[in-house]
């Protein structure tokens, strides 16, 4: 069946697969001590201009979302987020799991509002209780948003200000940091990121990789004893070669930045398909997930051969989904999707 379902569907590319092939049996040092994870974050670190970047990889979004906000919230602490945000919606209850609140902000199309923000933490500290109330203690943003939607350089200039004002970090969730990077709609770059952001991390689970992500801690702030906190989370991996040899072959030749451009491209040709058709958009989502409206009693014909994502639910007789395109997606899949339409 022809699948637009997500973004993290296929394995991984296969220059990841020979790297890890070619290098199978070589004997080297664990959780990421070995001399392929030092090579990865050396190339990333030129990649953000940041030579004295602090970088940690893990292996998944949620996991990553969560080890970061909770070693850098102290205990009375708690994270602000969209509404929309994935640590709010969709990761099961992790961010409360380890004891911490998520305080919601309204949704903007998936993002957050810098002049909302302020009015929140000054509110807060306005407020005569508030020793018995949890303390805004780090902002987390994703971009890509969970709507596919990008922060232009503006709009994270002021949150950022705004963050630095009230002295809490800034934390941006990359999971699909290459789609945001590649897409005509950004006009921010990698040192922009850098600049702006606290904490962020590179996803590669939906970028290529088998798995993995890079956290990137920008101004020497990474928590005292990380490795040591990341395994009390049950998160350090013995054999940590598996996510430094895949980022370290991402991070060559622009490999990273090629396979997301991909995505961007192809997104573009499936939005055209649906628009052409008449069917009407749930917003114009610049990057690699498209959101359509549809009928259905038509959704329920497509799902017969296409697979796509449930969203939300828009009125009684319509459903919003979404086709996600990825590093993978070929002119091919586009043309079939083409002919079922």
């Amino acid at each position: 069946m022809l699948s637009f379902e997500s973004d993290y569907i296929e394995g991984a590319h296969p220059l990841i697969l020979e790297a890890l092939a070619k290098t199978n049996m070589e004997c080297l040092s664990g959780y990421g001590t070995d001399s392929y994870t030092k090579s990865a974050k050396e190339k990333i670190a030129a990649a953000y201009s940041l030579p004295d970047a602090q970088i940690s990889f893990l292996t998944g979004g949620t996991q990553t979302n969560q080890i970061v906000i909770d070693t850098m919230l102290k205990p009375y602490e708690g994270v602000i987020s969209a509404a929309s945000g994935h640590v709010s919606v969709h990761e099961a209850g992790a961010i409360e799991f380890t004891g911490r609140k998520v305080l919601t902000l309204p949704s903007h199309d998936g993002k957050i509002d810098a002049a909302e923000l302020d009015s929140f933490i000054t509110d807060f500290y306005a407020d005569g209780n508030h020793e018995h109330m949890v303390f805004p203690g780090i902002v987390y943003i994703s971009h890509p948003t969970e709507y596919g939607t990008l922060y232009s350089k503006n709009e994270l200039t002021e949150i950022s200000k705004i963050c630095h004002k009230h002295k809490i970090p800034l934390f941006l969730d990359g999971a699909r940091l290459g789609y945001g990077l590649m897409s005509k709609s950004s006009d921010m770059t990698l040192p922009d990121i850098a600049e702006l952001c606290d904490v962020f991390y590179i996803g590669g689970t939906k970028v290529g990789a088998l798995c993995g992500e890079a956290v990137v801690f920008t101004k020497k702030n990474m928590p005292p004893h990380f490795d040591n906190l990341v395994k009390k989370h049950g998160a350090l991996l013995a054999k940590g070669r598996l996510l430094g040899i895949q980022f370290d072959t991402l991070f060559t030749d622009d490999l990273y930045f090629k396979i997301s451009r991909n995505a961007i491209e192809r997104a573009e040709e499936l939005k055209n398909l649906f628009v052409k058709r008449g069917y009407k958009l749930f917003m114009d989502s610049p990057t690699n997930q498209q959101f359509v409206i549809l009928e259905n009693e038509k959704m329920k014909s497509l799902q017969e051969k296409v697979q796509f994502s449930f969203w939300e639910k828009y009125d009684e007789k319509r459903t919003v989904v979404r086709f996600a395109t990825s590093w993978a997606t070929t002119k091919e899949k586009i043309a079939e999707l083409e002919k079922i339409l």
